[in-house]
């Protein structure tokens, strides 16, 4: 006798047929994507397939005009004779390999020196910091270079702050007529505590500028006659007794530029250039300074 199934027994039934159908109806809607995906796939391979031959197609009609057009070089006798000797060389495959192989390795081998020795510097730098942050070292060997300029005299210091400060070049071409320092003079009216050097050339000799600088004085008064003055930074170049000045007072003026010409103007027994270098309006010896 058949068994009656009861309510629930029905309801769960029925729940169980609907679960399976949605399921059914899930993967029915993932299979369809995955076919259109498919489908869309191949559609795409098949335009690519089809381009690349268009492209080959093209490759080869250009190829032909273009073995039409140049025949006579292409079938030519040279260009047989070059085709023959690439085709007759022979290829150490092998030879090629290895030489490929090395070269890449030793590409690698210096790009870990560069890493090791970066990571060295690094590790150096490092120590170097913490040296110096302990006051050994950078701090030690700056506090000794203080102590020495400290030790220089007043002149030895102006010297090594002018040649810091500016390059020099010689002004003028002449001979060493009167040194700097203490001299002896012939008149009464030359001082005898001499603050620059005289160099003596011909009336008109041009004179250069020594070094870079702004023209702070252009003037024709005192014992210095016609003179000029250069300065650049704490130091000035003072250029007396000149015949003509060819810049005035505010000009910036660069090494070598022509700025007067020698002359015997002012306190002066003969045509010579009067070359004083000054810092903080101390003089030094120029010829401490440069080669005249």
């Amino acid at each position: 006798m058949e068994r009656v199934m009861t309510v629930e027994e029905r309801i769960r039934r029925a729940e169980e047929i609907y679960e399976r159908r949605k399921r059914n109806e899930g993967l029915t809607v993932v299979q369809e994507k995955e076919d259109k995906k498919e489908k869309n796939e191949k559609k795409d391979i098949k335009l690519l397939k089809k381009m690349l031959i268009q492209l080959l197609v093209c490759i080869c009609i250009y190829l032909v005009i273009y073995t039409v057009q140049n025949k006579q070089y292409i079938f030519s006798e040279d260009f047989i004779n070059k085709i023959n000797e690439i085709i007759s060389y022979d290829i150490d495959f092998k030879k090629l390999y290895e030489d490929s192989r090395n070269f890449i390795m030793g590409k690698f081998s210096k790009e870990n020196e560069s890493q090791n020795e970066n990571q060295e510097n690094n590790e150096v730098n490092a120590t170097e910091t913490t040296e110096t942050n302990n006051g050994i070292g950078g701090a030690v060997e700056e506090s000794e270079q203080v102590e020495e300029t400290q030790n220089l005299s007043q002149e030895e210091q102006d010297i090594l702050n002018v040649k810091n400060t500016a390059s020099f070049i010689k002004p003028v071409e002449g001979t060493i007529s009167s040194i700097y320092g203490y001299r002896e003079t012939a008149t009464g009216t030359v001082p005898k505590d001499h603050t620059g050097t005289d160099i003596a050339a011909i009336t008109g000799t041009k004179i250069k500028s020594a070094t870079d600088g702004q023209v702070v004085l252009a003037s024709e008064e005192g014992d210095y006659g016609k003179h000029i003055k250069v300065q650049i930074g704490e130091v000035s170049i003072i250029y007396a007794h000149c015949n003509s000045l060819y810049v005035k007072e505010g000009d910036m003026v660069t090494q070598g530029q022509e700025i007067a010409e020698v002359g015997s103007t002012g306190n002066s027994t003969g045509p010579h250039l009067h070359f004083e270098i000054r810092i903080s309006e101390r003089t030094v010896d120029p010829q401490k300074i440069l080669e005249l």
